[in-house]
Formats: structure tokens, C-alpha cells, sequence
């Protein structure tokens, strides 16, 4: 604890424990959602409310949570969660709900969510699992909207999140990045960028 600062807690959260490219948890719903940004933003918002959320009160009962029941408990705290934002996604954003379908209340077994539950805030204080809840929420939402635009954009040849057509390219859009080969081929070839970049950097590191 005596290392660890905000700064460097949300950092880590967004590149070296990047919940898709580091600990390569929660795929399921990045390949199923993404064939949009708007899915992407939508799904990525929801998952921040139940992290959030959840490692809070894990966070806040770490110490009152026999350790024989804490996976049940941790379970029940992110389910409350979950049907909060279900509930207030039905109700003020049907579209979007619709899009994204069984996938909301499936965050209940996210294994971001229940990872950062068991391994970081049944460990830590409020204060830093809230900062950890930011990060990996932060990292999770930048790999999912970088998927969902490219899968878009190449699929229907425009980004057009909530109805403001950001960008629009003169190509013939390609159907199969908007079905799951496109959102296998599109996180495999990033993957292997990144996967790339980091044992470049270790061979200059001479690692």
C-alpha cells in the first residue's frame, strides 16, 4: 500500500492490466457487442457501473465477509449491480438495451467484475478499489470502442454512434466485420499488435 499511489493505480488498470489485451478476461462480450461504438460505449458504460459499484461494497465489507462465503457474497453484491443497470438501461435507453440484449445481465458472471472482486478489493481500500474500478473500467471501455469503430467503420463504411455520424470512408463496406469472423479477425490481428509492441520493448530492455 505504501507504494501505491491514484495516479499509478488507474494507469496500470488501462495498459498493464488492460482487462482484454493483459489479463484477456471478459472476450465474450467484446466479441459479441462490438459491431458498433455505440455498443461498445454502451456495454463498456454498464460494465464501469457493476465494477464500480461492486468494489465498493467488497471494498467496504472486506473485513466483515467470512472468507468461506465471500465468492457467494461477491456474487449477490455484483447481481444487485447488475440489475440496477438493467433496470435503468431498460427504462432510458430501450434501443441501446435492445442492441445489447442477454449480454447485460450476463455481467453477472463477467470475469472482470467477480476477478477484480476476489483479487483487488476484498484486498484493498475503498479509496484505491475505487481507482482500480476506474482503470480497468477505463481500459476495458478504450479496447471496446477501438474494436467496435474499426468493425463499423469497415463493416458499414461510416461511425455513427447515437445518431452523429462521426467519420465515413468511400470504401464498399465489408459485411463479415460486423459478424463474429470480423470481431475474431479484428481482436486476434490487435492482440498480435500489442503482443508485438511489448516484446519489442522487452528486447530493448534486455528482457
Amino acid at each position: 500500500m505504501a507504494d501505491m499511489t491514484i495516479s499509478g493505480e488507474y494507469f496500470r488498470g488501462i495498459v498493464k492490466d488492460n482487462p482484454i489485451f493483459s489479463l484477456v478476461l471478459g472476450l465474450c462480450p467484446v466479441l459479441a457487442v462490438t459491431t458498433s461504438v455505440e455498443n461498445a460505449i454502451g456495454m463498456a458504460g454498464a460494465a464501469l457501473f457493476v465494477l464500480l459499484g461492486s468494489n465498493i461494497i467488497v471494498s467496504a465489507l472486506r473485513k466483515q465477509i467470512p472468507p468461506i462465503t465471500r465468492i457467494p457474497m461477491f456474487i449477490i453484491i455484483i447481481c444487485t449491480f447488475v440489475t440496477m443497470i438493467d433496470m435503468l438501461m431498460e427504462a432510458y435507453t430501450p434501443p441501446l438495451y435492445k442492441s445489447l440484449g442477454i449480454f447485460i445481465p450476463l455481467i453477472v458472471v463477467n470475469c472482470i467484475i467477480i476477478g477484480r472482486a476476489e483479487a483487488y478489493a476484498s484486498k484493498n481500500t475503498v479509496k484505491f478499489s475505487i481507482v482500480d474500478a476506474l482503470g480497468i473500467g477505463t481500459g476495458f471501455l478504450v479496447v471496446l470502442v477501438l474494436i467496435g469503430a474499426i468493425r463499423e467503420l469497415l463493416g458499414t463504411g461510416a461511425i455513427v454512434p447515437f445518431g452523429f455520424k462521426l467519420i465515413s470512408i468511400p470504401i464498399t463496406p465489408s459485411t463479415f466485420m460486423i459478424l463474429p469472423g470480423g470481431a475474431f479477425m479484428t481482436i486476434g490481428v490487435l492482440m498480435a499488435m500489442v503482443n508485438y509492441n511489448r516484446i519489442r520493448k522487452a528486447r530493448k530492455g534486455g528482457q
